[in-house]
């Protein structure tokens, strides 16, 4: 489903204030130089010092600018369930492709708790499942561990950078990138 090199995009701001304008550049630059996926608004994207309406103004905005070349998979992270639920609609309703949701920071829930965070979104959500992983761990061993539990159309992207590589080796499909915002084609040629 997603694959390549996706940019984790930055948030570009002028005056304090999320600029738009510069954001669609972006938008456009990485897909022209061979992006094969965004993500608008996730924790590269300053996520956590977005307000909700500058939250549903980039993922709108970059649904938009994408006009269906690549898809967006917008970040709808948070501590809170709530919160990403509604990052989740709202993402929706933009017409992104996915969301990214991160397990829940700062409280630390315990893994019944992280169970319970995606359980409810997932149903809430009326998602018909999950398909697919970002992997920041820095566990190589875990690419195939899960292959073998998912199967291999569950999509393995890694979160990291300087292991894209060996995760590529062991089984992933991609990287969710923070290196393509300053170098989107080398890293869409390296994937």
């Amino acid at each position: 489903m997603f694959s390549g090199s996706i940019p984790a995009l930055v948030t570009p701001f002028t005056a304090g204030a999320v600029d738009e304008d510069a954001f669609r550049d972006l938008v456009e630059w990485q897909i022209g130089e061979g992006s094969s996926a965004l993500v608008p608004c996730g924790t590269t994207g300053e996520t956590v010092t977005l307000s909700e309406a500058e939250h549903t103004q980039l993922v709108l905005a970059c649904v938009e600018q994408a006009a269906g070349r690549v898809p967006v998979i917008a970040g709808c992270g948070s501590n809170s369930t709530a919160s990403s639920l509604a990052f989740m609609r709202s993402a929706k309703e933009a017409g992104a492709d996915a969301a990214l949701v991160v397990v829940p920071y700062y409280n630390r829930p315990s893994q019944a708790g992280i169970a319970a965070h995606y359980r409810t979104l997932a149903e809430i959500a009326r998602l018909p499942t999950i398909v697919g992983i970002k992997d920041a761990t820095g566990s190589l061993a875990r690419v195939t561990a899960q292959r073998l539990a998912c199967g291999t159309g569950f999509c393995q992207l890694s979160g990291n950078d300087d292991m894209a590589l060996g995760f590529n080796a062991m089984g992933g499909v991609g990287c969710i990138s923070v290196t393509a915002n300053v170098a989107p084609r080398l890293c869409a040629e390296f994937q």
